[in-house]
């Protein structure tokens, strides 16, 4: 899953993508509200994480922007104003969730991955497909019982697989999601990752889950 995170302050900023990448997610970065709208506009995310008090444009300004021009991403409010007509302001903004600072990066991650959820409308946390179970919480992945090891790419590419079942993903969708703006898409590490994906998932298995559709891309289903 792909961030975008808006925040001036740039050590906090440097702390919550260094978190966020160790749980998986691409983390795109933003120092000031111009190039935070920009980014907002022009590439895919999962999440918008959009502190209110930035340089040149202020949160609430992108987020009314943004549900103007009907992008529909989440997004996640960060900011130092507790006060209950503060949270109000945001979430009236078009904003879908508020978290004031100092918070606890374990309720980030919570918020995060309920705003996720709730964008693809998954009642539950756990993702499954036959004997396949992915928790994205607790980052355990299990296929007939059996724990399955993978890198953060890779369980963030499955993740993605599995929230669009039964679907074909194509490649470039996977690095829109998976890979953040400095990424090279002229490289074949995608399918890298996918054959690597494929050989824990499906290794030993009778029904294969990971299927490739030649020019096309990807699908996990218990049928091609």
């Amino acid at each position: 899953m792909r961030i975008l995170l808006v925040e001036d302050e740039r050590r906090l900023a440097n702390i919550v993508k260094k978190g966020l990448t160790e749980e998986g997610f691409a983390v795109d970065l933003a120092f000031d509200g111009e190039e935070g709208q920009y980014l907002a506009q022009s590439e895919t995310y999962d999440l918008i994480i959009l502190d209110i008090t930035l340089p040149k444009v202020d949160g609430i300004t992108i987020c009314k922007e943004l549900r103007k021009k009907n992008n529909k991403t989440p997004v996640l409010m960060l900011s130092a104003r507790s006060t209950l007509e503060d949270k109000v302001l945001g979430l009236d903004s078009g904003a879908d969730d508020y978290i004031t600072k100092p918070f606890a990066f374990l309720e980030l991650r919570s918020r995060i991955h309920a705003l996720i959820r709730r964008s693809k409308q998954e009642s539950s946390p756990v993702l499954r497909i036959l004997d396949l179970e992915f928790d994205p919480i607790k980052h355990i992945v299990k296929r007939a019982g059996n724990i399955i090891t993978l890198t953060p790419k890779e369980f963030s590419v499955l993740e993605l697989l599995l929230r669009h079942k039964d679907e074909v993903v194509s490649r470039t969708m996977i690095i829109e999601h998976v890979w953040d703006y400095n990424f090279d898409s002229m490289s074949n590490v995608v399918d890298v990752f996918v054959a690597a994906i494929r050989r824990k998932v499906d290794k030993g298995a009778k029904v294969k889950l990971i299927h490739t559709l030649h020019g096309v891309g990807y699908k996990i289903s218990e049928s091609i």
